[in-house]
């Protein structure tokens, strides 16, 4: 009698089993939801990469090897601060040189020895000779003309006077002739001497900004070449956002969108921003577009280079009917128990749809 009663039991709760398995099969199949109303958002995904704000990469104007490095990594440098040198044997020797050339053209030029002043000389010296000659030729002219004196004395004292006019205004215009050559002398040296300084000057790398030394690239004594950056500066404290985004989503995007960042520095906190710039041309390399945003309120403590995630909001909704992706068929249609049914989509994330006419919330649709 236990052993009968032992298996009635067994058997009784393997047929509630059954039934209970039964009874759930059967609800799963028929199993429905009903769109739900409430908060939606709407946003496209970025990777994000914090920078410097205003930050550059420092190159060099000439090749060369890198003499001196005057700042490390982390040091704070002002606007025309040198922060490195490339070694200039070469540009020195010829700013020297031309230095020199300069000094030797101002000094003929200006100074008290020069070409200019011995032919100001042989100038008062040529105006006192025609004075001389000028008074005999007049004194010989009235003599001959009272027929005291013979024409060939009269004639070697006109000679004299012509000889002696003609000699002054050939130093006159010589000198007028050498002037202008020393001046165009001087003022070519000084050009030279200008490019040289401006050749030395390429070999000195300065700061453009008031900023931060970020990285740098580059060792005392390495070669360094004009394609290569040295470094990075950028601004001390104010940081932008980059953002890559996908060319299939740049053209939903505008400046003032508010973009939600999550950088792995913080893995629990959501820091909101703005877009401030979008830049027109893609990077074939990654096929996405930068795009640049600023913080409405920055973490405490930021470093360039942080990186992490956005979500560039497109649309918010207090009110939107959604239902899950998975419960949209192909062609915007939604399943019943009955029918398919067409329906308007509005908004989307990555789980959820907004449908915006053709049911409401009491519908109860199906999973297809």
């Amino acid at each position: 009698m236990v052993k009968m009663r032992t298996t009635a039991i067994f058997l009784l709760l393997m047929a509630t089993a059954a039934a209970v398995f039964l009874l759930q099969g059967c609800n799963e199949k028929v199993s429905t939801i009903k769109p739900t109303l409430g908060s939606m958002t709407e946003s496209v995904y970025a990777s994000v990469v914090v920078m410097p704000k205003d930050g550059y990469q420092v190159f060099a104007s000439v090749p060369g090897i890198l003499d001196t490095l005057f700042v490390e990594e982390g040091d704070t440098v002002s606007r025309g601060q040198v922060i490195a040198k490339i070694t200039s044997e070469l540009p020195e020797i010829s700013r020297e040189n031309a230095a020199l050339r300069v000094e030797l053209a101002r000094e003929n030029f200006r100074g008290k020895s020069t070409i200019l002043a011995s032919l100001e000389k042989e100038i008062e010296t040529a105006k006192k000779q025609l004075q001389i000659d000028s008074l005999n030729f007049v004194r010989q002219k009235r003599l001959r003309e009272q027929d005291i004196g013979s024409l060939s004395e009269f004639e070697n004292f006109q000679l004299k006077y012509d000889l002696s006019k003609a000699n002054l205004d050939l130093i006159r215009k010589k000198y007028k002739q050498t002037d202008i050559e020393l001046k165009n002398n001087y003022e070519q040296s000084k050009n030279i001497l200008k490019q040289a300084e401006t050749s030395l000057q390429d070999h000195i790398i300065q700061s453009r900004m008031d900023g931060k030394v970020y990285s740098l690239f580059k060792n005392q004594g390495e070669l360094i070449l004009q394609q290569q950056s040295l470094g990075l500066i950028g601004h001390i404290r104010n940081f932008i956002i980059e953002l890559a985004v996908d060319e299939v989503d740049v053209v939903r995007i505008s400046e003032d969108q508010l973009v939600l960042i999550s950088l792995d520095a913080y893995p629990d906190q959501v820091f909101e921003a703005k877009i401030t710039r979008i830049y027109p041309t893609k990077d074939e390399r990654t096929q996405t577009f930068k795009v640049e945003a600023v913080f409405t309120e920055a973490p405490p403590v930021l470093y360039a280079g942080l990186a992490g995630e956005a979500n560039i909001v497109l649309k918010q909704k207090d009110k939107a009917l959604t239902i899950p992706l998975e419960y949209l068929m192909e062609g915007s249609k939604v399943k019943t128990k009955d029918q398919e049914i067409d329906v308007h989509t509005g908004m989307r994330n990555l789980d959820r749809v907004e449908i915006t006419s053709g049911i409401d919330s009491s519908t109860h649709i199906l999973k297809p």
